[in-house]
């Protein structure tokens, strides 16, 4: 399922490049909900203690694959 990035929720898993490779990440934070660009912190694992975060930035009007639960 496609949504635009400006509806990212923290807890959402959406597919994103993540160590050079395309994976689910789960959105842990929303850094900078801006208008013409949207900053997310998200992470690969199930827990937030034994996983590596990274940075991932879109177009507010980009549209973002979110995992199927």
């Amino acid at each position: 399922m496609k949504i635009q990035a400006v509806d990212i929720r923290v807890g959402d898993r959406i597919f994103a490049y993540f160590n050079t490779k395309m994976q689910v990440c789960t959105v842990r934070d929303i850094l900078e909900p801006g208008l013409k660009n949207i900053t997310l912190l998200v992470f690969t694992g199930a827990s937030y203690r034994f996983t590596a975060s990274r940075i991932v930035r879109f177009q507010s009007n980009a549209l973002v694959d979110l995992e199927k639960l």
